[in-house]
């Protein structure tokens, strides 16, 4: 497994570009093959500016996902938690094995929040055990922990499909979360994936003698760059004594959590909106004052740059891949060799592929949705299995996709190629493990 890692790892750091170069080869790609499903170029070029703005509801709401996740993650209650956690471990093996167990279970939650989270439980391991541990590896395997969200409480196609109105009630009806995040299905791939990646993290662990990589010095500490200065309150104007009270924040977490218990009481169930207002509220209920909440929301809008530059280019080729009808001759080559019993894995599979041109699961759900739930009506295909198929394919190619590693290395002063050669290995053993679990469970 060390021998696999250090080849990924080699291969990575010498020929991985950043991010917004990956989706420029991708648009290239996408554009090239519109051209040989026989289209003009005005016509794909017409697709991909038509596609251009598809998503920017979604963008917003996945805008919001991180920075509300980012801004629960950095207050101090919460902040405390998961710096506490780096002070368990007494070697790297349970640096390694809690950090990716962390990231599980804050992207189980939200995967905006686990993001952060994640990060900043990896950033703090780096501080805490400097020079006894591997820091990319360590950063690496909290990204790894990642794989498990689209199987929990923030899952986008678990959570669209649970409610009412979305786009494709009227061929699948709405499934509710019980059939899909909390099935025996998922709960055993889970608890699969909770047991052999950490596993597989550790097992690549440089031996004792080989050289390791510690946190670089011109990272500073969680402590220094999110730091709120303290302020004299005897000094303060009126507005500022606002800005700095406790009572405005309190007031409004209240408000948002009161309404939550309301909206559970009378039956609504778990969307994307309500994940969001979940981190918004707990956010504000645990925060000091105003001034301290949107230092913390300001961070977390920095650290969202990535999704604000890119989905929309990523929208772009979502739009030649719908309109020339690639998406669907990907997930229809599939569905094709399938049968009732096959089509949740053959969904995994095709998703899989589709999630590196289009690494939105909403999005994802909107090219594929249509032709999975038609394939599943005639092979009288569990619809619930098949959708968390297309959701377990679009979380693990983000392994391999490196456009959901851009907050977390923003936290932990990496760039890509320190981690990717790491994950490719997790795409391979997480493959096996979904895909078999998929097929036989």
């Amino acid at each position: 497994m060390r021998m696999i890692a250090n080849v990924f790892t080699r291969v990575a750091e010498r020929y991985l570009p950043d991010a917004f170069i990956f989706v420029f080869f991708l648009t290239f790609v996408v554009f090239i093959l519109g051209l040989l499903k026989g289209y003009q170029p005005n016509q794909v070029l017409d697709f991909w500016g038509d596609g251009f703005f598809d998503i920017l509801t979604f963008t917003a709401q996945a805008t919001l996902m991180l920075v509300t996740g980012f801004a629960l993650a950095h207050t101090p209650i919460v902040n405390k938690m998961l710096v506490a956690f780096a002070r368990i471990p007494r070697n790297e093996v349970q640096v390694i094995a809690l950090t990716t167990l962390v990231m599980m279970v804050c992207s189980w939650f939200s995967w905006g929040f686990g993001l952060i989270a994640g990060a900043i439980v990896a950033r703090e391991m780096g501080i805490v055990h400097r020079g006894k541990i591997h820091y990319p590896l360590v950063v690496a395997a909290s990204y790894a922990g990642f794989i498990v969200w689209h199987a929990g409480y923030g899952g986008a196609i678990p959570t669209l499909i649970a409610t009412e109105g979305h786009f494709l009630e009227g061929t699948m009806g709405v499934i509710p979360v019980s059939q899909t995040i909390f099935s025996f299905n998922t709960l055993i791939i889970l608890l699969a994936l909770v047991l052999i990646i950490p596993l597989t993290m550790v097992m690549m662990r440089p031996r004792a003698n080989e050289a390791r990589r510690d946190i670089p010095e011109s990272e500073v500490s969680f402590e220094e760059k999110s730091h709120v200065p303290l302020v004299d309150k005897k000094s303060l104007t009126p507005a500022e004594m606002i800005e700095n009270a406790r009572f405005v924040p309190l007031l409004l977490g209240i408000v948002g959590c009161v309404w939550l218990v309301q909206y559970f009481a009378t039956g609504g169930s778990i969307n994307l909106n309500i994940v969001i207002m979940t981190f918004f509220a707990l956010g504000l209920l645990f925060t000091h004052s105003t001034k301290e909440y949107i230092t913390y929301f300001t961070g977390g809008a920095k650290s969202s740059y990535g999704i604000i530059m890119q989905f929309p280019f990523y929208a772009g080729i979502m739009g030649i891949m719908i309109h020339t009808g690639l998406a669907a001759d990907i997930a229809s080559m599939f569905v094709a060799i399938a049968n009732e019993n096959t089509l949740p894995f053959w969904g995994f599979i095709s998703a899989g592929i589709v999630n590196m041109f289009v690494p939105s699961g909403g999005g994802q759900w909107a090219v594929q949705g249509p032709i999975m739930a038609e394939a599943a009506s005639q092979l009288n295909a569990d619809m619930s299995r098949v959708a968390m198929g297309v959701a377990w394919g679009d979380a693990w190619t983000n392994m391999l996709q490196p456009f959901w590693t851009l907050p977390l290395l923003a936290i932990a002063g990496l760039g890509i190629r320190d981690i990717m050669g790491y994950t490719a290995v997790v795409l391979i053993v997480s493959g096996f493990v979904i895909g078999a679990g998929l097929l036989f469970i």
